[in-house]
């Protein structure tokens, strides 16, 4: 399965595309729409640049959410899509040994998933308006 263009635009909206390096709230070095691979302070690239950044980034986090599609193949388009959003944000290894996977494999369908997505808003240990609206936005597109 790959992310749908709806999946596409919740990513870049809250990404935004910067095409000079800056540091996120966490402090790491990302340019384009959020990508880290290889940036540092004097990073820059186009935009047809960001947008090749964006489909690689992508592939990876599509692998991660694809693993749990294997093991709960009811999983649907916009679920695939929020969680990959989720996992292209806050990383494989962070998705992977959470609650919010744990309980999208036992029941898709859980209405406490959208409060698993809205335990992950801080950066450094403090909350962020823009993570709220973020997985916000993601607990709602995982239940459309």
């Amino acid at each position: 399965m790959e992310t749908s263009s709806k999946g596409i635009e919740l990513i870049k909206q809250h990404e935004g595309c910067r095409l000079r390096a800056y540091k996120c709230p966490a402090g790491v070095w990302t340019v384009g729409y959020g990508s880290t691979r290889g940036v540092n302070q004097w990073t820059e690239i186009t935009r047809q640049e960001a947008e090749v950044r964006l489909r690689e980034d992508l592939r990876t986090a599509e692998r991660t959410v694809e693993k749990v599609r294997y093991l709960q193949p009811r999983l649907a388009q916009c679920q695939f899509d929020a969680l990959v959003s989720f996992v292209f944000n806050v990383g494989s290894g962070n998705f992977e040994k959470s609650t919010l996977r744990k309980k999208v494999l036992a029941n898709p369908a859980d209405r406490s998933i959208r409060d698993e997505f809205l335990k992950w808003i801080h950066a450094n240990g403090k909350p962020l308006e823009g993570l709220r609206k973020r997985r916000k936005d993601e607990s709602e597109l995982y239940f459309s």
